[in-house]
């Protein structure tokens, strides 16, 4: 009867062993200033996808009086667990655990110790700025950043700068850099040339606990100093070809103004003088237009002119024959022809000359009285053109 207790507890003990999950495996964190993020391995073969983990962190310094666990995550399926919103002390002394459960059976903890100032990743400089000071450069130095946004120095108060810089003609690909490790945000490059192409990389250091960065991304910027003489004189060829061109523009459109200017008010085609002299003031000398008004305007009136055609008087002499004929005889044929000649519009004379176009009774007109005719209907029509003008 003794001996059956003892089995039976000596049975029990193996069940609760092998009823146990397998604990979290390589606990791993993964940080960068103030940002801590704890990683582990689980085998999913043992249990599927129904697992879920449990972090806890406490204080080391602690652990003697009481334990004091803070909860981080809980019943997580992933197996990661951030710890940057735990507001960690950078120079504290932690210990983290993890715990797997599945179905109601948990593992044992997995402890991991944590000290944020030696155990933390330091970051590289949050921002590098350059600026050419003649032949020099300055760099500009901004600190890496907590979780909050706040200086790095704030945790780490010997923090230095490692600054490799080097020419970018004479070595393209930095592989001989320079070296200047300074603690200050703003570091002048010594050793530099005038108008010289420079690379600069920085990285940030805590040479305390051995703590480096990496390095930022290779910046550029070129250095400054007196501008040779050849420069000058190219900018002085320069500068003056384009005042030149602008004098030239400026002439010529001033030229094309005044041209069309010009024309518009003083054109070369002057009007003929008899039509100015309507046109213009009768004033002496005066080259206004003539304003119209209402009794001008009056004035102009117009006349019916009828233009005949010049009737053209033929003269017809005739020769006298050879042997003239008595006279009784050549009265007598005088007489007959221009009795008989009345119709026809022709008449003979004594003188033996006859006239077309005319009767007998009617005077004939000399050349000197039909020119003086022509010449003053010819006046009469100028006259007429000149007021329809005006």
């Amino acid at each position: 009867a003794w001996n059956r207790p003892i089995e039976t507890l000596a049975w029990n003990r193996p069940i609760e062993t092998l009823a146990k999950l397998p604990q979290p495996q390589n606990l791993t964190l993964l940080t960068l200033n103030t940002q801590y993020v704890l990683t582990w391995d689980w085998d999913q073969t043992t249990t599927g996808n129904s697992v879920s983990f449990t972090v806890e962190y406490m204080m080391k310094m602690k652990k003697k009086k009481k334990e004091d666990w803070s909860r981080v995550c809980e019943r997580t399926t992933r197996t990661r667990c951030d710890l940057t919103g735990s507001n960690l002390r950078y120079l504290g002394v932690y210990v983290l655990r993890v715990q797997a459960s599945a179905d109601g059976v948990n593992s044992d903890w997995v402890n991991k110790d944590f000290c944020p100032h030696k155990n933390a990743s330091l970051g590289p400089p949050s921002r590098v700025e350059m600026a050419p000071v003649g032949n020099l450069l300055n760099v500009t130095i901004s600190d890496p950043l907590t979780s909050t946004q706040h200086s790095m120095k704030e945790h780490v108060f010997y923090l230095d700068y490692r600054i490799l810089y080097w020419s970018r003609f004479d070595d393209p690909q930095g592989l001989k850099p320079k070296v200047l490790d300074s603690s200050n945000n703003l570091v002048t490059l010594p050793e530099l040339e005038a108008w010289t192409w420079y690379c600069v990389m920085i990285q940030s250091r805590y040479d305390y606990y051995n703590k480096t960065s990496s390095y930022t991304e290779p910046q550029c910027m070129q250095t400054e100093g007196d501008t040779p003489y050849g420069q000058i004189f190219l900018y002085f060829l320069v500068s003056m070809m384009v005042c030149f061109l602008l004098v030239l523009l400026s002439s010529y459109a001033f030229f094309r103004f005044y041209r069309v200017l010009k024309n518009t008010f003083y054109p070369s085609i002057q009007l003929p003088a008899h039509i100015q002299e309507y046109l213009c003031d009768s004033s002496p000398g005066s080259d206004m237009p003539r304003l119209l008004t209402a009794d001008s305007e009056a004035e102009l009136c117009c006349h019916k002119l009828t233009i005949c055609s010049e009737v053209v008087l033929l003269e017809i002499h005739v020769l006298p024959p050879l042997t003239a004929p008595p006279s009784e005889l050549g009265q007598d044929s005088d007489r007959h022809i221009c009795q008989d000649s009345g119709d026809s519009g022709i008449c003979s004379t004594e003188g033996g000359s006859t006239q077309q176009g005319r009767s007998c009774g009617e005077p004939i007109r000399t050349d000197q009285e039909v020119d003086s005719w022509q010449t003053l209907a010819q006046a009469k029509m100028e006259e007429m053109g000149r007021d329809v003008i005006s």
